[in-house]
């Protein structure tokens, strides 16, 4: 049977297979680079193999655990092995990871780093990642071409032929979990001896970047089949210490916590102590802590299973310790070790940093701090991890001292291999390594465009799902994870109740990024437009709090006043300081219009208005246009507290249609009635999937609101699907045995009575009769015009239950806009009242 340890973009083959798929690499690279790689694919990928690692009953923890018993693995180290890559793939730390690199989750995006300027930057895949990989440590091959694969590349890895398959197996696992396939398109997985240099040839000629694990000597065998231009990545091996000061070095707790470092891993760990270091001079007080230190290992190394060395390595432990022991006799050295030959206390009086043969075998030298620089420079390019016990304020001044060597990392004793996510290896960070950072200049074209994608492709817009709904009682439910309970908002929402929306940080500023991009398609130009930020900071701050975070990241200049009560203080102070742009509620933008009419007419400054939370009926943008020359009116974002963005509006949307958020959301516009979705420019339930959200993840959210896909390109140019808001599933009422619609009441008002005010509908029940008033502001009403016979003659269904069948009576209020309700906190018009006792 041939034997199959090479996995090829999700295929097991053997050596002629490959050898023949070797010849005509090229367009298996062109192939594979045609077809880009989503980054939050892979990260879903990932964060699922996460959750089957860390699961001890899954089927693929099983299986992978059996891969490396089978190679003869210590189950105890197979257990670490399969939780630390669990660990490192899960859903939170890659995106924190990619933050932190690339600067972002969708650092690929051909996006403006500065809104002010038309230069657009992404961070790229180099193309081919060509890994060769080391054989003494499991986790590296995986976790290796998981970086490759969160930078978009195609990853062709090289693994020892002294390795097992494991690397091969996690990958064909991850691969497994991602059913578009591109994954498995993306990766190949080779294992062949390093004298094979005709495959390795074949690697490194399609290669853009190279990334070798290893020694000077494995580096350099592998540079010589690089070619010119190709990027080189180098992950050598390193040397890590201790370093004790005077006072912790005679710490019980510390000598524990060392001789465990010692034994864990054997050694084998770039942070692996292999060397101790005494803040001393005298060697009398370092011969008495190596025997402490001896001591603490008769004790622990026992009960800490055991890897044996090979014939080699047994020979060097040997060798050195012999020397050691030769030297003790000129006093310069003392050997302490286990008569078993299981562990070693190499103590010296001389201070020179030098290698351990591992496995148990540690120096222990003094170091006087002032000498640390001058004796550890030479070894700047060696030197990883310092394991560090001192006092709170020694601490700081080491610290700075060990950086100062070329050192790389500095921890506390006891935590020399431990890691966090984002933490950058052997003093970089690996994504960036992996990737290219390009630029697109362009000119005024471009103005309004913060993402050239958004005009070549968008991804899917719906993502149909067999789960259920989630309603608002369901969200609010949901149980949050602490670590992500991070910032709070309170939403009034239409039943004014007050409820609380959970997000991360990392959430927010990625939704409010968004939220500025949409905002330059809408056609804000912070380059030069001076905003005046109005919307309510009291009982609901989230609008105006989000919008200071979405003008500030797009370095707008801004006046943060909110939406205070004092009309002419902020009238004056638009006229005052030159703004042009606001952004309000239109509730609150009606009444500054009119309590500051003559400042802001006599001013005339105000050209752009952005609202949100409510929307403008046709005659007052009409009124706004006519006498207070505003030129553009549009909608700032569409969205709520709880779901966050959901929609923008570009030069070419109407009133109430929207781009969707598509970098944060899929939609799905359901039947009012099932669970299905509706035909072509029929009206159902918005219905949000978030592709971005860790605090309060919402699946197949009802947002509240109906609306239909707008068909058609859009005249802008992007590619994003578009979708028109009608109203909400409120406005639709019951009263005396019919349904009756807000939104058909103020269409009656525009259209027929020429109204521009705001209208609320009060439902009352006095006995057996049920009753429906329409409030105007008085203000508005046109005096001549029987309002109620109006909405009577033009509103079939209200006519028939109110004149024919006499079930319902109606009328309309002209009444003060301040009498009218308003749901507490927000000042957002209530536009259906219910005041009748339904029980």
């Amino acid at each position: 049977m041939i034997d199959m340890h090479h996995l090829w973009q999700g295929e097991w083959l053997g050596n002629d297979e490959v050898e023949q798929r070797l010849a005509s690499l090229d367009s298996f690279v062109h192939l594979a680079l045609e077809r880009p790689l989503d980054r939050q694919l892979v990260i879903s990928a990932c964060d699922r193999l996460s959750v089957a690692l860390l699961d001890t009953e899954s089927s693929t923890h099983a299986r992978l655990r059996e891969t490396l018993l089978a190679a003869g693995s210590d189950p105890d180290e197979v257990t670490s092995t399969l939780t630390e890559v669990g660990l490192f793939l899960r859903r939170e730390d890659l995106e924190r990871k990619v933050r932190r690199e690339l600067g972002g989750v969708d650092a690929g995006r051909l996006a403006r780093p500065d809104a002010r300027t038309p230069v657009f930057e992404a961070w790229v895949p180099v193309g081919v990642l060509v890994h060769v990989l080391p054989a003494n440590s499991a986790t590296v091959g995986p976790l290796a071409i998981v970086e490759g694969l969160l930078a978009g590349n195609l990853n062709i890895a090289k693994v020892s032929s002294r390795d097992t398959l494991f690397t091969h197996h996690v990958i064909a696992e991850l691969a497994a979990l991602d059913p578009s396939g591109r994954i498995a398109e993306h990766v190949v997985v080779l294992r062949f001896p390093s004298h094979n240099t005709a495959w390795l040839d074949a690697l490194c000629t399609q290669a853009d970047t190279v990334a070798v694990w290893g020694g000077e000597q494995a580096v350099s065998s592998v540079a010589e089949h690089v070619p010119a231009g190709c990027r080189l990545v180098e992950w050598g091996p390193r040397i890590s210490f201790a370093y004790l000061t005077a006072d912790s070095s005679t710490d019980p707790a510390v000598r524990r916590a060392l001789a465990h470092e010692v034994c864990q891993a054997e050694q084998q760990a770039c942070a692996s102590p292999q060397v101790v270091y005494v803040d001393t001079e005298d060697t009398s007080e370092v011969f008495a802590f190596a025997q402490q230190l001896a001591d603490e290992l008769a004790t622990l190394s026992p009960r800490i299973p055991r890897q044996e060395p090979e014939l080699l390595e047994q020979a060097e432990i040997s060798n050195v310790t012999m020397v050691a022991e030769l030297e003790a006799h000129l006093g310069m050295t003392r050997v302490y070790s286990d008569p078993a030959g299981s562990w070693r206390v190499l103590a010296d009086s001389r201070s020179e940093l030098r290698t351990s043969p591992l496995y148990r075998t540690v120096w222990v030298k003094p170091l006087p701090r002032r000498q640390i620089v001058r004796t550890l420079r030479p070894m700047r390019r060696y030197l990883q991890t310092v394991g560090l016990a001192a006092d709170r304020l020694d601490t700081a001044v080491l610290a700075r001292s060990f950086l100062a060597t070329g050192v790389l990392r500095v921890t506390p004793i006891g935590s020399m291999l431990e890691s966090y996510p984002t933490e950058p290896h052997d003093g970089v960070y690996a994504l960036p390594r992996y990737s290219r950072r390009v630029s697109v200049r362009l000119d005024d074209r471009f103005v309004t465009d913060s993402c050239l994608d958004d005009l070549v492709h968008a991804p899917a817009a719906t993502t149909p799902s067999d789960s259920p709904v989630m309603t608002k009682d369901d969200f609010q439910n949901m149980r949050v994870e602490p670590r992500h309970a991070e910032l709070f908002f309170k939403s009034g929402g239409s039943s004014g109740v007050p409820k609380l929306s959970v997000f991360t940080y990392d959430d927010y500023h990625e939704q409010m990024r968004c939220t500025g991009e949409g905002l330059l398609a809408a056609g804000f130009d912070p380059a030069a437009d001076r905003a005046m930020n109005l919307f309510f900071g009291g009982g609901l701050y989230g609008g105006f709090v989000s919008f200071f975070s979405v003008l500030e990241s797009l370095r707008a200049v801004q006046f943060p006043m909110a939406a205070v009560g004092d009309y002419a203080a902020v009238a004056e102070t638009i006229a005052g300081h030159g703004v042009n742009t606001l952004f309000a509620m239109p509730s609150y933008l009606l009444r500054l219009f009119d309590a500051g009419a003559n400042v802001l007419r006599e001013y005339g400054g105000v050209r752009k208005i952005f609202y949100g939370g409510e929307h403008f009926n046709p005659r007052q943008v009409q009124r706004l246009r006519d006498q207070f020359g505003i030129e553009l009116i549009r909608s700032a974002v569409y969205g709520s507290v709880d779901a966050g963005p959901l929609g923008h509006q570009c030069s070419h949307t109407e009133s109430r249609v929207h781009h969707l958020f598509t970098r944060l959301h899929t939609l799905e516009i359901l039947d009012p009635q099932q669970d299905r979705p509706v035909g072509p420019g029929e009206v159902g339930r918005l219905v949000f999937t978030a592709r971005l959200r860790t605090g309060q993840p919402l699946h197949r959210y009802q947002i509240g609101d109906l609306g239909r896909w707008v068909a058609g390109d859009c005249g802008c140019g992007r590619r994003t699907p578009r979708f028109e808001l009608l109203g909400r599933f409120g406005d639709v009422f019951r009263i005396a045995s019919i349904f009756l619609n807000y939104q058909r009441f103020v269409t009656i008002a525009e259209e027929e009575l020429a109204y521009a005010g705001e209208l609320q509908i009060v439902l009352r029940a006095d006995g057996n009769r049920e009753s429906v008033v329409v409030r105007l502001d008085a203000d508005r009403t046109p005096p001549e015009v029987d309002c109620g016979a109006t909405f009577l003659r033009h509103y079939a269904d209200l006519r028939e239950v109110v004149d024919t069948d006499g079930l319902l009576s109606f009328a309309v209020e002209a009444v003060r806009p301040e009498t009218m309700a308003t749901t507490p906190g927000s000042g957002k018009l209530r536009r259906v009242v219910d005041e009748r006792d339904l029980g």
